[in-house]
């Protein structure tokens, strides 16, 4: 039996050695369209530093809604760095809000998953839509925990308030990552790791549906992670895909969203609609 390096193949940034320039781009264009877009910025949603979020609004109203949660392993990464993304969803009709949140060790894995509930929570309060969710590996993994979260236990939401999202490059499965540098900062144990991890909760309810979208040039743990978090859920009756993304690595798979002939982005922009009826 073959032992799996969970180290290799869950650290990204050696996986991939010009991450680097995916950020500097990202964040070149983000500032860029943060100087000219018509946006609500830094709107608080807790008495958090990083408990805010941003909303830009597309050119027409009543367009349907999507949240995009950044990455970073829970332990880096910001909203402002990926303002780009809202530049091309609302050249497809969209608003989009981008939220940060607190990061490890200063809170916990759950800590985190409890602040974007409230989140979303303010932006039903705000818009009075219901999200699409979609987030890209960090951000993946809390858009499955807010597709699963039962929100009628959730003050000041819809008790069906996310219908649906797209787990872009997600973990859902996290016990093997508590012996990599990952868990340095993040600080799980198997017993904390398993309970957060979205793989081993109650499914959602039937009328949920999650796509569990993946590059196709990344590792053989996080094409595993997609598809055993979609046939999940597809045995537990929900509406529920892997969508693999030819020729993507775990940072380029980013920019299919903001590609207007990527399959990825019109996955997005179909189920954003389809959700908001």
């Amino acid at each position: 039996m073959t032992t799996i390096n969970y180290e290799v193949e869950y650290n990204n940034r050696r996986r991939v050695p010009d991450n680097g320039a995916y950020a500097a781009r990202w964040q070149a264009a983000s500032a860029a369209y943060r100087q000219t877009a018509r946006a609500d910025l830094d709107v608080a949603y807790g008495p958090g530093e990083r408990q805010r979020y941003d909303l830009f609004p597309a050119p027409e109203r009543g367009a349907p809604l999507v949240v995009y949660i950044h990455g970073g392993y829970w332990q880096r990464g910001d909203r402002k760095d990926y303002s780009f993304l809202a530049q091309a969803l609302n050249a497809r009709g969209l608003d989009v809000a981008l939220p940060s949140y607190s990061l490890c060790p200063a809170v916990s894995l759950m800590d985190i998953v409890d602040e974007l509930r409230l989140c979303l929570a303010a932006l039903w309060k705000a818009t009075g839509k219901h999200p699409l969710v979609t987030g890209h590996s960090a951000g993946g993994h809390l858009t499955a925990a807010m597709v699963a979260t039962d929100w009628s236990k959730v003050a000041g939401a819809a008790p069906d308030l996310v219908r649906a999202g797209v787990a872009i490059s997600g973990v859902f499965d996290l016990p093997p990552l508590v012996g990599t540098s990952i868990n340095d900062l993040v600080g799980l144990d198997v017993g904390t790791a398993r309970a957060a991890s979205p793989m081993f909760w109650p499914a959602p309810p039937k009328d949920r549906i999650l796509v569990a979208a993946v590059g196709g040039d990344e590792s053989a743990e996080f094409l595993r992670q997609a598809r055993d978090m979609a046939q999940a859920w597809t045995r537990a009756g929900l509406e529920a895909e892997t969508l693999v993304v030819p020729g993507t690595n775990h940072f380029s798979v980013v920019d299919e969203l903001a590609k207007p002939g990527s399959p990825l982005s019109a996955r997005v922009a179909d189920l954003a609609r389809r959700i908001s009826r």
